[in-house]
């Protein structure tokens, strides 16, 4: 369906409201929305293994709070089968600062669906925030320990982030959000005891509207994994949220309406800064959210990741191996082989991981197969733009193609690639040594 047509069609959504319970050693949370007129979301997230007696010592008005807020990142889920021209909160209280705030997180986190589905966001009108519920305070004194909660997705980074922090002999819990094979995999390899796992079940109604023609696309989901581990954190009595987003990720994709859309914006320095200001503010002030390898470029992660191979034969952060198309088929659970992330995380760790044992991980050697000459063109700055996937920039992606090229350059036939690389790319670029060095010095 068309944009305006939905628009039209419903023009407001409206956050109900928000419930929660806990059972036994969980915490339950309920929402319910509806894009008016007539269709109603009740999603619900549970948060498991968390102790009850630091559940309640959060206080019933700081659960109130922060239940509330993940409601206001989850509903953008919804919110955006149509994209109604107005919000109505009715859960909760806003102020004006806050409504800038979310206005903004919306702005910037939902830029590559805006691209993708040809969304004109800087119209006037496009969005009008009202809150007309209770207000919630925010937490008071939690009596946090200094300990660290790290969220473990499946890929390299969780794992580097977590074994840098036992290494210095920190109390780390492991965190998983609807854990994957390859997730539990890593908190088993990884010795993370009693790790904290939430589930969260997205109303299926959701996927009949995206069968049905409504919007579809990407949302900021590390939005959502900050204010749910914040959640976490409070109710588990930790103070530290150490996440494993790197320094690449402030790079953007592609300029639209004159803005750069940035397909990892939640993951950025500068979502990071905001959501820091307005936890401390709006959240709980004790709390500490950060990015532990926020100072690393994604090619260095992969450096440091080659040097702990216990993970390489269960870490997977392939997309495409979770994809459902909106529940019409069944995730593959594997590295696909055929797509940028693919290709950037075999081309980072091309370099410092022996061939062998690549195959292992990918099934094959990618720098071999030739269909994915465009999608190397791409991540090299040679064709269209960046990828919208979580990869490195594009200066990343030149420095390991060079250093794969000098591993490989001495063979008679290196892979076809390398080759192009050679040929066609290499000779633009005549400090790639001089990049490469300073970036591992």
């Amino acid at each position: 369906m068309k944009f305006e047509t939905l628009r039209k069609k419903y023009p407001k959504f409206i956050y109900r409201s928000f419930s929660y319970k806990i059972s036994k050693n969980n915490l339950e949370i309920f929402f319910d929305f509806e894009l008016c007129p007539g269709i109603f979301f009740k999603p619900k997230i549970k948060i498991k293994n968390a102790d009850v007696k630091k559940i309640k010592r959060a206080g019933e008005s700081a659960l109130n709070n922060f239940a509330f807020s993940l409601g206001l990142i989850e509903m953008i889920s919804y919110w955006k089968a149509a994209c109604p021209p107005e919000i109505e909160i009715k859960a909760g209280s806003l102020n004006t600062g806050q409504i800038k705030w979310w206005k903004g997180l919306i702005r910037e986190g939902m830029g590559q669906f805006f691209y993708e589905n040809k969304i004109n966001f800087k119209k006037p009108g496009f969005l009008k925030i009202k809150s007309t519920g209770p207000k919630w305070q925010g937490a008071g004194n939690l009596k946090l320990k200094n300990e660290y909660l790290v969220p473990i997705g499946g890929g390299k980074d969780s794992a580097v982030t977590l074994e840098r922090l036992k290494k210095k002999g920190k109390k780390v819990h492991c965190f998983s959000l609807n854990p994957t094979i390859a997730a539990q995999n890593i908190i088993k390899i990884g010795k993370c005891k009693k790790p904290i796992i939430a589930e969260r079940k997205m109303d299926k109604k959701l996927l009949e509207l995206n069968r049905k023609g409504f919007l579809n696309g990407h949302t900021p989901f590390s939005a959502l994994l900050a204010f749910l581990c914040s959640l976490t954190a409070a109710v588990s009595g930790i103070k530290y949220i150490a996440l494993s987003n790197e320094r690449s990720s402030n790079e953007g994709n592609v300029r639209y309406l004159g803005k750069i859309i940035n397909h990892q914006y939640s993951k950025s320095s500068d979502f990071e800064k905001k959501f820091r200001r307005y936890s401390k503010k709006y959240l709980a002030k004790d709390i500490e959210y950060f990015s532990y390898l926020r100072p690393f470029w994604e090619i260095q992660i992969a450096r440091l990741f080659s040097n702990i191979p216990k993970y390489f034969p269960v870490f997977l952060s392939c997309n495409e191996a979770y994809k459902t198309d909106s529940g019409r088929k069944k995730p593959t659970k594997k590295w696909c082989g055929k797509c940028p992330k693919c290709l950037f995380v075999f081309l980072c760790l091309y370099p410092f991981v022996c061939e062998k044992e690549l195959i292992k991980i990918f099934g094959k050697n990618l720098f071999k197969d030739r269909r994915l000459l465009p999608i190397m063109q791409e991540l090299a700055g040679e064709r269209k733009f960046k990828p919208f996937e979580c990869v490195g920039t594009k200066k990343e992606s030149l420095i390991g193609l060079y250093l794969s090229w000098k591993k490989e350059k001495d063979k008679k036939k290196p892979p076809f690639l390398l080759n192009y690389f050679e040929k066609k790319i290499l000779p633009k670029y005549k400090n790639l040594e001089r990049e490469s060095k300073k970036i591992f010095n």
